[in-house]
């Protein structure tokens, strides 16, 4: 997509994406959406909020001389925030989606990589030491589940692309 074709596209607002299919959309369709732009909106919010205290942190310990990204600790409290922060962002732009009307619910893959963000954050705030083994492995087992997961998503994905390349073929043959 060139940059003048996604200049464009983002000229139009969501709320004004949503008015334009007001009139066709079904009650449910109309509930969906109202649904997530209150949504979207508390989780701007949340995101505001955990940005300020993030920067906050970072303010406190620049101001304590206690920002020594070596020490564990340290590492493991603000890049635990910015994980969430990731976390948080990535649901809105899945939500924001719905909103553009570029899917009807919340897809399943979007989910899954939600998953897998929130199992890094998981490793990168977990301490090893006071962890038992089959924490680890259990956790580990989920980042193995949600991996098979998400690869079976992509090769159904993948497999629909092929057969509807099959079809466009076959009725062009045909035309």
């Amino acid at each position: 997509m060139s940059e003048t074709e996604y200049l464009n596209r983002r000229v139009e607002k969501p709320i004004s994406e949503t008015a334009r299919y007001w009139k066709v959309m079904n009650f449910y369709e109309r509930f969906e959406q109202i649904v997530a732009l209150m949504l979207s909106f508390v989780i701007a919010i949340i995101i505001v909020v955990a940005l300020f205290r993030l920067m906050h942190e970072v303010i406190v310990l620049l101001m304590s001389s206690g920002l020594n990204p070596l020490q564990f600790d340290v590492f493991q409290g603000l890049f635990g925030m910015i994980m969430t922060l990731l976390i948080a962002m990535e649901f809105k732009h899945s939500i924001i989606r719905v909103i553009h009307r570029k899917v009807h619910i919340i897809q399943v893959k979007t989910v899954l990589m939600i998953a897998q963000l929130a199992l890094a954050r998981k490793f990168i705030i977990l301490d090893f030491k006071t962890t038992s083994a089959m924490e680890v492995f259990s956790l580990g087992f989920v980042v193995l589940v949600l991996a098979i997961a998400h690869w079976l998503l992509r090769e159904r994905d993948r497999i629909e692309e092929q057969d509807e390349k099959f079809v466009d073929n076959l009725e062009d043959r045909t035309e």
